[in-house]
């Protein structure tokens, strides 16, 4: 890939990560200070995203996989994103609000398979070349928090038009990359291979299902941080916000390139125990935190651990389905593995944070405390589980597990 192509889509990363960036992290307070919607509707809303994942892969593997060129759809889909983010910013009633940001998010998540077509597609070295493009996601994450503190937009509805202009400059964008057209115009579709089904198969292995499971589960407490996470600071006298929260994604790539340090010496099973330990000790130290200038270091230590909270399950998590999977079914495992996490898991884990929210209120307060020992438990739980249950068995020649179907 040619240092100029790099810096092409560089600029889609940035920008595709900048529009969810602009609002993502900091929805919850808008919603709940300024339109006064209740906890189990913040849920609900951030559970979108969850939505958008399980209809995204409908869009990728059948329109742009056999109909339309990647980069034409990517553009296509941001130019609707920013139409609809526009129309988010003014409405105020729930019934209006959440069909609306439902089919944003849905055009928003297919946006993810699309970026990495495009970049796979004219990469020589994926295995090099796309992580270097995807650090940009961090920082474009990072910039649009930085914005959205700056013009101070953490409660204001402003936050969906900085998002909806970003999406309509990445719609324009998109159109100038490189031609990326169908790969499989001929190919059958298959409702298991959109959704993974082929790979159910994998269950059969104890220590595969236990690393399903528990990916699943710890899509609870990740829900619990990004729906609560900008109102909690904001309760707390924190100010700039999003500028604030975005120090978890300079941690992002920090424990990112420490990751193949420290895969041959812990191994997948270390590396996935510390990322679910990071989780029970980031909300242990929200759960103890009180409103004092002596305790502030709790809140950044916190939000530093996202890095290891994430990269350290998520990345390594899609790491070992790709060597534990055959060949003939690594697709149809990745494709499983979303659905359980960005799926399922981010709608479940969503929903079940509103709920909690709502159930713990005191006259009309939320109690912090309660809100973060949720899943603190059952990140403390799952520890114990996981170590229990889960196996770390060396590859083989082929670099496929020796168990992989």
């Amino acid at each position: 890939m040619s240092p100029l192509l790099v810096v092409r889509f560089w600029i889609m990363v940035f920008l595709h990560y900048f529009v969810w960036g602009a609002w993502y992290a900091t929805m919850g307070t808008y919603m709940t200070k300024s339109l006064n919607f209740p906890g189990e509707q913040v849920g609900l809303a951030y559970g979108s995203t969850a939505v958008g994942a399980l209809v995204a892969p409908f869009i990728v593997g059948v329109i742009a996989d056999r109909f339309v060129a990647a980069e034409r759809l990517l553009g296509a889909l941001h130019l609707i994103g920013a139409v609809l983010l526009y129309s988010l910013s003014t409405m105020t009633e729930f019934s209006s609000f959440y069909p609306v940001l439902l089919a944003y998010t849905v055009s928003y998540m297919a946006g993810h398979g699309l970026t990495s077509s495009v970049t796979l597609h004219h990469s020589r070295n994926p295995a090099k070349e796309f992580p270097i493009v995807m650090l940009m996601a961090s920082v474009g994450w990072i910039a649009a928090g930085l914005m959205v503190s700056w013009y101070q937009l953490e409660n204001s509805a402003g936050m969906f038009r900085l998002a909806s202009l970003a999406a309509l400059v990445m719609g324009v964008y998109s159109f100038t990359l490189p031609h990326t057209p169908p790969g499989k115009r001929d190919a059958a579709i298959s409702l298991g291979s959109l959704l993974g089904l082929d790979a159910l198969t994998l269950f059969k292995d104890r220590s595969f299902a236990t690393f399903m499971v528990c990916s699943f589960l710890i899509c609870i407490p990740l829900s619990f941080y990004f729906s609560w996470m900008s109102l909690f600071m904001a309760e707390m006298g924190v100010t700039n916000v999003a500028a604030k929260m975005t120090l978890g994604q300079v941690s992002d790539v920090v424990f990112l390139l420490l990751l193949p340090f420290l895969l041959p010496r812990l191994g997948v099973k270390g590396i996935l125990l510390l990322g679910i330990s990071a989780w029970a000790v980031r909300f242990g130290l929200f759960a103890l935190y009180q409103q004092s200038p002596t305790m502030v270091w709790m809140l950044y230590v916190g939000i530093l651990l996202h890095g290891m909270c994430y990269d350290y399950i998520f990345v390594m998590g899609r790491m070992y389905v790709d060597r534990h999977a055959g060949e003939s079914i690594r697709s149809a495992a990745q494709g499983l593995h979303a659905i359980f996490t960005l799926g399922a898991g981010m709608f479940v884990g969503s929903w079940l944070s509103g709920v909690v929210a709502e159930q713990t209120k005191v006259n009309g307060d939320l109690q912090w405390q309660s809100i973060w020992l949720i899943p603190a438990g059952l990140a403390l739980v799952m520890i114990f589980v996981f170590a229990a249950l889960f196996t770390d068995r060396p590859q083989s020649a082929n670099g496929a597990s020796p168990h992989a179907a």
